[in-house]
């Protein structure tokens, strides 16, 4: 069995763009605070259009076929980055640290139909119940520190941010568990045309 998603990883430089973001977002939060905040490895930075969980080896193929078949004739298109915030909107104590990205029509579609296929050919024991909202997350919010610190020395971290890149495919990630967090690697790759 494989833990696996479907997302859209990130360019090289677009990585390094945030992995930059993140130690600036980092230097708001007083030394005391440094563990306050999870921050994800560069290498690990995507969007996760549609989590599918453990799988087995013969349902793989299924999932290839299931996003070729939605991403037909999708040409590449462009992603603009919002703002980064706490998250998810209106959660509190926030979870994470994420950047926010605009709802694009072709990545609404690509997630919507994702999800519904998956949820026809069985590849989904439940699908996600929230509206899908297009992040990245940069950090995770250990919750107990969070609520040990006073509410008017928490920084404020939003902000507009004018980042793009392209999404030229779509990915089928492994997801694996360590102690020191989840490592992703792409597990099979299929391009836009």
């Amino acid at each position: 069995m494989k833990r696996l998603f479907i997302a859209i990883n990130l360019p090289k430089d677009i990585k390094k763009n945030l992995e930059d973001l993140e130690r600036k977002i980092q230097g708001l939060f007083p030394e005391e605070m440094e563990e306050v905040i999870r921050w994800i490895k560069k290498d690990n930075l995507h969007i996760t259009l549609l989590f599918i969980g453990s799988t087995s080896d013969e349902k793989i193929p299924q999932i290839g076929e299931i996003i070729k078949e939605v991403v037909y004739n999708q040409k590449p298109f462009s992603l603009n980055f919002k703002k980064i915030c706490y998250g998810p909107p209106k959660k509190i104590p926030p979870r994470l640290v994420w950047l926010e990205l605009e709802r694009s029509p072709e990545l609404l579609r690509i997630t919507r139909e994702l999800k519904k296929e998956a949820m026809e050919k069985n590849i989904l024991r439940e699908a996600e119940k929230r509206e899908f909202s297009p992040h990245i997350t940069l950090g995770r919010i250990r919750t107990w520190q969070w609520k040990r610190i006073n509410p008017e020395e928490r920084p404020e971290i939003e902000r507009e941010i004018s980042l793009n890149f392209e999404v030229k495919s779509i990915e089928i990630m492994e997801s694996v568990l360590k102690r020191t967090g989840a490592e992703y690697s792409i597990f099979k790759s299929i391009k836009l045309t």
